[in-house]
């Protein structure tokens, strides 16, 4: 017989989260892909957030990484606006340390993970996010060090179009267009956007384009799904790696992907082969308008092929997958290189006592040209107190091989280390998670202790020079709350969310002064969002967000939006940093003082 949860308890949980965004699609329905085992949301044993594609659309966010910031333990780091560019941080560690992909295919860069959000999609396509926060190497490889985020986009638009148009401060003109077709044996899906502004300071400014298509073949057949994505940043950098304001940096990046896969299935068997290019050029111009001052160039591609597979026995669910990889890079600082990787994933999930038990175990073996094998073994475990309450746990390694860029980057201030060895952590988490369709909450709390962490230093105060080393080691201790509660108005759906996460760095034999960015992470965050609809036709947001970093910076910014629709458009005015917030996310960058945004969207039938 099982227990009942106390009121007490409930109060508790509902106290604190930001990310269970369960409006029109329930949680309990979702089912994970970004896993090698198709599980749905409640019966998984790790800390992982959704943000629905109507959350999405209720977030007053405009870009994936103002969408991201909205979640609890998850640090995004802009220098830029409009998606210009933007790190991506879980639970703290390195920008390189977090993991991106887009339905399950990795967008990670070898020659930096300052390019892991340039892969961001446009919103409009994204049907859900799924966030995997702690360490993911036995699931998903290299990078998945400290978490992993996987963007799955929609599958079918049916026979619509819309088009969006957008003004406000700082000279923002945004518009784009998204059409589905169906067709008797395909579907597509077309995404074309442009979003720029003159800057909201000097050399700020940016013009950047998304182009987007995902199209199914033979769907009443064995379908097959192509998706291609080129998407392009150019944009001022001012101080974005210098505090030299007469520099006036510049950056273009172009990241474009193109992949095709399937998925055969069987009562019990179900396997998915998928191919696929990803590209990345970045250049970079230390003084605007002289190129021939001081410019970089690089050119990245990833040529991969991999399947994964899973097989439902009486003994539970078996997941097992090969994944291989060719890396090229072209660059006149880093050199011409090349690497090959191969990857090899295992895990069996085991229900027992009734199915409230499971246990999974599971391991990745890795091989890379210029590192060699590595195995990373992993445990996650889980109870049903109830049919909502859970408690889980998990162990793991974790593991990152050093980017092109620690290797080999030269500039005046900065040098790379031929000599680095690969990062590797060993990870613990404890947690209870509890899932309605009213509440959603969890609680985790979760230690990492790391060797060999990748830091840039130097000697001295006085010494220019920052060199790329191995830290001997790092114990990072944290906690997470998160909890949503839906309830009605008017029969008018109203969600109130919270989420705090605390982090606690320890770096031994690490001086703050001679480091340039381990000692950075969100100490404190708190985030929490009101989404309220009062008319039939009106809804709003209000966002808060406080944080405190191990600098000692504190800052609180409010966002809000709110929208009107008739018929088949609809007004949006959304406001960022409402109250003038001055602060810094990343580097020597101040982030945008007060602005407002006023967009209509309309739906042609």
């Amino acid at each position: 017989m099982r227990k009942k949860i106390t009121p007490f308890a409930l109060l508790i949980m509902a106290v604190f989260q930001l990310n269970a965004q369960e409006v029109t699609q329930q949680l309990d329905s979702v089912t994970l892909t970004g896993t090698r085992i198709d599980l749905p949301f409640k019966e998984n044993s790790r800390t992982i957030n959704i943000i629905t594609a109507d959350a999405i659309k209720k977030s007053a966010a405009v870009n994936l990484a103002d969408l991201l910031q909205q979640v609890a333990g998850v640090d995004i780091r802009r220098r830029g606006t409009g998606g210009s560019q933007a790190d991506l941080y879980i639970r703290g560690g390195g920008f390189d340390q977090t993991l991106l992909l887009i339905d399950g295919i990795k967008m990670d860069d070898v020659q930096t993970g300052h390019h892991s959000m340039n892969a961001a999609l446009p919103i409009e396509v994204i049907e859900r996010i799924e966030i995997i926060k702690g360490p993911a190497a036995r699931v998903f490889g290299q990078n998945a060090f400290n978490g992993a985020i996987n963007i799955v986009t929609k599958k079918n638009l049916k026979n619509s179009t819309s088009a969006t148009i957008e003004t406000g401060s700082f000279g923002q003109l945004n518009g784009n267009v998204t059409a589905g077709v169906d067709l008797e044996n395909s579907s597509h899906i077309v995404h074309v956007g442009r979003v720029t502004s003159e800057g909201y300071r000097i050399n700020t400014d940016y013009d950047n384009a998304n182009y987007y298509l995902k199209s199914t073949f033979n769907k009443n057949a064995q379908a097959i799904e192509m998706t291609a994505t080129f998407l392009e940043r150019k944009f001022g950098a001012q101080n974005f790696y210098t505090t030299n304001p007469t520099f006036n940096e510049y950056e273009e990046t172009q990241n474009s992907l193109i992949a095709f896969g399937t998925t055969f299935r069987t009562e019990k068997f179900k396997i998915q082969p998928r191919v696929y290019w990803k590209r990345n050029q970045d250049i970079f111009l230390l003084r605007r308008d002289e190129p021939d001052f001081y410019r970089n160039m690089h050119i990245s591609d990833k040529i991969g092929a991999e399947t994964n597979a899973s097989y439902t026995s009486e003994l539970g669910i078996t997941g097992f997958g090969v994944d291989l990889s060719k890396i090229y890079l072209r660059s006149n600082n880093l050199g011409d290189r090349n690497r090959f990787m191969a990857n090899a994933f295992l895990e069996h999930r085991f229900s027992l006592l009734d199915n409230k038990l499971d246990i999974t175990p599971g391991v990745a073996l890795t091989y890379f040209s210029d590192f060699k094998f590595h195995a990373f073994p992993g445990l996650d475990v889980g109870y049903d107190i109830t049919n909502n309450f859970k408690v889980y746990g998990n162990i793991g390694y974790t593991y990152r091989v050093p980017t092109y860029t620690d290797l080999y980057y030269n500039d005046p201030v900065t040098t790379g280390n031929e000599d680095l060895e690969p990062e590797e952590a060993f990870a613990q988490e404890l947690g209870l998670k509890y899932i309605s369709p009213k509440l959603t909450a969890s609680i985790a709390v979760f230690n990492r202790d790391a060797d060999n962490l990748i830091d840039y230093v130097r000697t001295s105060v006085t010494e220019d020079v920052f060199t790329a080393q191995n830290i001997t080691e790092v114990n990072t201790k944290g906690l997470e709350f998160d909890a949503a509660y839906n309830f009605n108005i008017s029969n008018y759906k109203q969600t109130l969310a919270f989420g705090y996460s605390y982090l606690d760095d320890n770096i031994s034999d690490q001086n703050e002064e001679l480091s340039r960015y381990s000692l950075n992470t969100l100490k404190h965050q708190y985030i929490t969002r009101l989404s309220t609809q009062l008319f039939k036709n009106v809804s709003q947001n209000i966002v808060y967000k406080y944080a405190e970093r191990t600098t000692g910076q504190t800052y609180n910014v409010w966002d809000a939006s709110i929208a009107f629709r008739i018929n088949q458009a609809e007004f949006t005015v959304t406001a960022s940093n409402i109250f003038d917030a001055d602060y810094i996310e990343s580097g020597f960058t101040p982030m945008p003082p007060s602005n407002v945004l006023f967009g209509l969207r309309y739906t042609f039938k």
